[in-house]
């Protein structure tokens, strides 16, 4: 279920790709599963459609989803490729930071500090 909340800073269109996001990336949205199209999903939530379609495309940036022209936008099998990349990349990074003899507590800050700097800007 997405629920938007339009008290909220985030826009719209954020907190329906987070939501989104959030559903493919712990399997409740299964790879293949249909997404709704942008027209139908927007009248349900109540959002303009280019507010849903621009979620869909950050969908589709980060491969999470696949838009396949009129038979519409699936989960895709490329969000699971993704976080087996991001898998390995961590195990590399542990080595790294298990040989540079640094503690665990500073590993985190270090990563911490990497993504505050990747935030995707808004607009």
């Amino acid at each position: 279920m997405i629920v938007i909340d339009s008290a909220s800073p985030v826009p719209p269109f954020e907190q329906l790709r987070a939501q989104l996001a959030g559903q493919i990336q712990d399997r409740t949205l299964a790879v293949g599963t249909r997404l709704p199209t942008i027209r139908r999903l927007a009248a349900d939530l109540g959002l303009a459609v280019n507010t849903v379609g621009r979620a869909y495309r950050g969908l589709e940036e980060a491969g999470l989803i696949e838009t396949r022209g009129p038979a519409g936008s699936f989960v895709s099998a490329a969000g699971e490729q993704g976080r087996e990349r991001a898998r390995r990349a961590a195990a590399e990074y542990a080595d790294v930071i298990a040989g540079l003899g640094i503690d665990t507590t500073e590993a985190i800050h270090i990563v911490r500090a990497a993504l505050t700097r990747r935030v995707p800007e808004a607009g």
